[in-house]
C-alpha cells in the first residue's frame, strides 16, 4: 500500500463518519512529517453551517497542531474534489499538495469546473494527485445518493398515503 493510499483510508474513515449521520460521505485528513494533524468530514446539516465542510474543519484542526495558519509541507486527503470555497482554504493555507480521490464534475474547483488549486494567477499553488482510491470513493457516494433517493421515494409516499387517509376521514 503506498502512501497516499494509507492516508486516503483515513480520510474514507472520516467520510463514514458523515455517512452515519446522514450527510454527504466527504472526508479529509491533513498529514505533516507522516502524522495526521487534522481530521474532518462533511457536518453541513447536523451543525446547519455553510463552513462545515470536511476540508475546513481539517484545516482549523491541523492550524490549532501547527500553532499557525499557515500549512506549508502539509498533505491534505479528501475523498471528494474540493468545491471553491475549499480549494480557496487550501491555497491560502499554502498546504503543499492536495490528494483526491474522486473528482465532482458538478462543483470540483480541483480541475472539474475550475482549477483553483493550480491557476498559477495566484501566490501559491499546490500540488494535486487525482484519482487515489477512485471506485471506493465514488462508491460510498454512489451509495449514499442511492439510499437518499429511496428514502426520499419513501417518505413521500408515506406523506401520500397519510394525507389520502386523512382526506378518507374527513369525508361523510
Amino acid at each position: 500500500m503506498t502512501r497516499d493510499e494509507k492516508y486516503m483510508k483515513e480520510a474514507i474513515k472520516q467520510a463514514k463518519k458523515a455517512y452515519a449521520l446522514g450527510e454527504v460521505p466527504i472526508g479529509c485528513v491533513i498529514v505533516y512529517q507522516d502524522k495526521i494533524i487534522g481530521r474532518g468530514y462533511n457536518r453541513r446539516n447536523t451543525d446547519r453551517n455553510t463552513l462545515a465542510h470536511a476540508e475546513i474543519t481539517a484545516i482549523n484542526k491541523a492550524s490549532r497542531a501547527m500553532k499557525d495558519w499557515r500549512l506549508e509541507e502539509c498533505t491534505l486527503y479528501v475523498t471528494l474534489e474540493p468545491c471553491q470555497m475549499c480549494a480557496g482554504a487550501i491555497v491560502q493555507a499554502r498546504i503543499t499538495e492536495t490528494v483526491i480521490g474522486a473528482m465532482n464534475p458538478k462543483a470540483g474547483c480541483g480541475g472539474s469546473i475550475l482549477n483553483i488549486l493550480e491557476m498559477q494567477e495566484f501566490n501559491h499553488q499546490v500540488i494535486v494527485r487525482r484519482g487515489i482510491l477512485e471506485e471506493a470513493c465514488q462508491t460510498l457516494l454512489r451509495d449514499f445518493f442511492v439510499e437518499l433517493r429511496e428514502r426520499n421515494r419513501m417518505e413521500k409516499q408515506q406523506r401520500r398515503e397519510k394525507e389520502a387517509e386523512e382526506d378518507n376521514g374527513e369525508k361523510p
